[in-house]
């Protein structure tokens, strides 16, 4: 198994390679610009892991110029962060960090393998309905979590707590971590200003269109509530 650290360089030893090579003893690593293995000292491979200078990232002068050359400096689409990436990689959003692209990716999907064909219906039924309102779905921008519909500009939203919620289908644990999680919604919205309204989902037992119906109205009547209120104000 090949010892991976967090530095400029990509080491092709193992730890206990490092561990037994003396000082002048070559080590393999990776060039950072061709891939191919080329040995260094120990000694410089521990100085580069002490200081981190990038001296031991390249197999040779031509592949340290050619590896500036074709990288540019670019914004990291979530934190905004200056960071440099090699041209052949860069996409329509570039991100810093795997933690930066998992945040905005959260932050924007409509869509994701979990949602049930109730929150599906109520999505296409609402954007329908309302095609000049904002309407995010399964988005963590308000709260940093997840809401299931969150309208902004009415400080708005609605949570479909099916059976899950309420009965221990996966046992104690799972219902409690599930209801800590619900509380947690519920306290970050309050901060916020939001409105939170849940909707309790889990008398039905599977989807139909006609015993869906009463809570797209139990949503569109809050909605059009909300709406008078703010112009009545």
């Amino acid at each position: 198994m090949v010892f991976i650290l967090k530095f400029t360089m990509k080491p092709n030893y193992t730890k206990t390679e490092f561990n037994k090579a003396t000082s002048t003893n070559l080590l393999s690593c990776f060039c950072y610009n061709c891939n191919t293995p080329f040995n260094v000292m120990k000694k410089n491979i521990a100085q580069e892991l002490k200081f981190n200078r990038g001296r031991v990232k390249f197999c040779s002068k031509k592949c340290h110029n050619l590896y500036q050359t074709n990288q540019i400096s670019i914004t990291c689409t979530n934190c905004t962060t200056q960071f440099t990436k090699v041209l052949s990689q860069i996409k329509t959003n570039n991100f810093c960090s795997s933690s930066c692209a998992a945040k905005y990716n959260n932050k924007h999907k409509t869509k994701g393998n979990r949602r049930s064909k109730l929150e599906q219906y109520l999505e296409n039924e609402l954007v329908n309905k309302y095609p000049d309102l904002n309407i995010h779905f399964n988005h963590k921008d308000a709260i940093n979590s997840e809401l299931d519909i969150y309208i902004p500009s009415l400080k708005l939203a609605f949570e479909l707590n099916g059976i899950f919620h309420y009965e221990p289908i996966f046992g104690n644990d799972k219902l409690k971590q599930i209801q800590n999680n619900d509380s947690r919604k519920f306290q970050a919205c309050v901060e916020q200003s939001i409105e939170l309204c849940i909707i309790d989902t889990s008398h039905q037992k599977y989807f139909k269109e006609n015993n869906s119906k009463k809570y797209l109205n139990i949503i569109t009547t809050i909605i059009n509530n909300k709406s008078m209120n703010i112009l009545n104000i």
